[in-house]
């Protein structure tokens, strides 16, 4: 087991297109004893992936977190419509590994699972 912050990265793909998910707008929360608060936000670039940095550091306390992804938004963009206006995830880190947070994403699926 792996002690200390961890580290959280994402990358959207889009399945209508098979192709990096570019600008889609990510932000993270930490759950805490007086309910959840920003943890980081950022934009995936050109290849769809985005490493998320704590406010304090590099890395992240162990704790339950969500990330959500501006999907509507995303697709709005592109002169889609979609049925998810955002997408959130929920997780927790448990020791100071590296998390990967992955985002299959369609107007109107999503998959999502815990990557390396």
């Amino acid at each position: 087991m792996t002690t200390g912050h961890a580290t959280l990265s994402t990358h959207v793909l889009d399945a209508t297109t098979g192709r990096p998910a570019t600008a889609v707008e990510v932000r993270l929360e930490h759950a805490g004893s007086a309910g959840w608060r920003p943890a980081a936000a950022g934009q995936t670039g050109a290849d769809g992936r985005l490493g998320l940095a704590g406010e304090a550091g590099p890395g992240f306390a162990p704790g339950v977190y969500r990330i959500t992804f501006g999907s509507g938004a995303y697709f709005k963009a592109r002169g889609t419509t979609s049925f998810y206006p955002e997408v959130t995830v929920t997780f927790e880190m448990t020791d100071g590994g590296h998390y990967h947070v992955p985002l299959l994403l369609s107007p109107f699926a999503y998959s999502t699972y815990r990557g390396s």
